[in-house]
């Protein structure tokens, strides 16, 4: 069978957006992960891949291996590993984020926003 790092590969790649959280989008259970799914929710980013480590304790511990990064919540753009929450959230405060998603072809919420401040 498939090694757990080819596992990992393959739900990195299965989307352009992958994220390893504890609990699901809906109902996220640590703060750093809602805070993940939130950063996304601002930019538009509703369909993404959430998978949820507290339902696998292999994937949760084969995802940290893979990524060679400790902690949880993990995001994927494109199959590459992004970062955690703290990452997430400079790439959201320095327009980073908004440049990432277009080079996956989705178009941040965020332009439109600053677009309806301007018309004021």
């Amino acid at each position: 069978g498939p090694s757990p790092n080819e596992a990992v590969e393959r739900l990195v790649r299965e989307h352009p957006v992958v994220v390893f959280m504890k609990g699901s989008p809906a109902q996220p259970l640590c703060g750093f992960s809602n805070a993940v799914v939130q950063i996304l929710r601002l930019h538009g980013v509703e369909d993404y891949r959430a998978h949820d480590v507290l339902q696998d304790p292999d994937l949760r511990q084969g995802i940290k291996n893979y990524s060679n990064w400790p902690t949880i919540p993990q995001v994927y753009l494109n199959g590459e590993f992004v970062g955690g929450c703290d990452i997430l959230l400079q790439m959201h405060q320095n327009g980073d984020l908004v440049e990432e998603l277009k080079k996956l072809g989705i178009r941040s919420a965020l332009l439109d926003k600053e677009k309806d401040q301007e018309k004021k």
